[in-house]
């Protein structure tokens, strides 16, 4: 019986061996896990790599980081006008009927070009009258010659010479009178002849510019009071803002704008204030303020409305487009065009390195590497954001401007596979 007893208190004192033995080997292997898993954190993959075919099809844009101004702003709305001088109406000097018109909307003349033409008996009836006093006027002139030389011998009278003298002078101002008609007609006088007479004139543009309007059609009557088509120069566009008297004293000319077409906010333009309007617009309590647009002009039409902000300070910061940014795990991120590798392009230490198999051949094609920087964000304005590097990367170097969120799947999804 004591045997026995013994023999249970051996093989207690033994499993509780045991357990101590176990509980040290897991008390040894935990802090190797953990370090194993914060190494596995801190190898969290920062760099994605794209085909070129996968950058065609999400359209992955490049830019650069700009300097804006983007703190203390003002913004004002606004309208796009073309001087007066650079609006034209093409009209007739004479009335009649249109015959052809040729041009449509938004078709670009150059000065003088025909717009349309108008036709009229009249026109006719001016150019007879101008041929036939060119033969009245041969005989005026046989006339006073005759009468001047009856007059010297004393064979007629002094009140006939005068006579024939004034009716020629009359005739000659007349003849001078329908030349300058017929010219204004665009014709030709000394090309002008019983073969050639015109019974429909051409109405041409006065200026360079855009059709914006046409006023006519085909068997209407115009006449110098009904404009045929309107032309629009929009090379002279000026910008003219609206801006509350309380925000007055904070312009100056000189200072620089930047805006967007209202209802199209894909383009920046720039322009810069050359005058500030002295009494409120239309009754109302904002005053006009004039710039002049500066650079690029290709989109903008006369009478478009725009946005703009109007910097107050002259300190710039680094900006991206809001889609050049995206967020994960709470931070802010950048990705820069980048010749590093992927971890997993990298060979691992001690493993041999193998040629690859296509060599000897032209590589068809080659990914493009993308590096993952952490930015801190600031404010935002047209379209802009304003960054803080929280790393510095190479001045002028590519970012991405458009895609970045792609850009991360892809990342993402390489971080999850391994």
């Amino acid at each position: 019986m004591k045997s026995l007893k013994i023999k249970y208190k051996n093989c207690f004192l033994l499993f509780a061996l045991c357990l101590f033995l176990i509980s040290c080997g897991n008390k040894e292997n935990k802090p190797q896990e953990e370090e194993e898993k914060i190494v596995k954190e801190e190898a969290e993959p920062i760099i994605a790599s794209l085909t070129a075919e996968q950058i065609k099809t999400v359209d992955i844009q490049y830019g650069i980081i700009e300097q804006k101004q983007l703190t203390a702003i003002l913004k004002a709305n606004g309208v796009l006008r073309a001087p007066n001088n650079n609006k034209a109406n093409a009209t007739s000097l004479y009335g009649g009927v249109i015959k052809t018109i040729n041009v449509q909307l938004g078709d670009y003349v150059k000065k003088g070009q025909v717009i349309a033409t108008i036709a009229n008996p009249q026109f006719i009836q001016l150019q007879e009258e101008y041929l036939s006093t060119a033969s009245k006027i041969i005989f005026a002139e046989q006339e006073v010659a005759r009468q001047k030389e009856l007059n010297e011998g004393n064979a007629g009278a002094l009140k006939n010479y005068q006579s024939a003298n004034a009716e020629l002078k009359s005739l000659r101002t007349r003849r001078a009178s329908l030349q300058q008609q017929i010219q204004m007609m665009g014709i030709n006088p000394n090309s002008l002849s019983n073969s050639t007479l015109r019974s429909a004139l051409s109405v041409t543009s006065p200026i360079s510019g855009t059709i914006t309007n046409i006023f006519a059609k085909i068997g209407s009557y115009v006449d110098v009071s009904s404009p045929v088509a309107e032309i629009v120069d929009n090379s002279q566009l000026r910008l003219d803002l609206n801006v509350f008297e309380k925000d007055l004293p904070m312009l100056k000319v000189g200072k620089n704008i930047h805006f967007r077409i209202t209802n199209n906010s894909g383009e920046d333009y720039n322009a810069k204030i050359y005058s500030i309007g002295a009494s409120f617009e239309n009754d109302s309590k904002s005053i006009p303020v004039h710039a002049t647009i500066q650079g690029n002009k290709s989109g903008l039409i006369d009478g478009m409305n725009i946005t703009a902000i109007v910097s107050l300070n002259d300190i710039t910061t680094n900006a991206v487009p809001n889609d050049a940014i995206v967020s994960a795990d709470g931070k802010d991120y950048i990705f820069v065009v980048t010749n590093k590798q992927a971890e997993e392009e990298k060979p691992e230490e001690g493993e041999d390195k193998k040629e690859p198999e296509t060599k000897g051949k032209v590589e068809e094609v080659k990914n493009t590497n993308f590096e993952k920087f952490e930015v801190i964000k600031g404010v935002s304005n047209m379209g802009y954001t304003a960054i803080t590097l929280v790393k510095d990367i190479p001045s002028n170097v590519k970012i991405v401007t458009k895609g970045a969120f792609f850009v991360n799947a892809k990342l993402t999804n390489k971080g999850e596979e391994e």
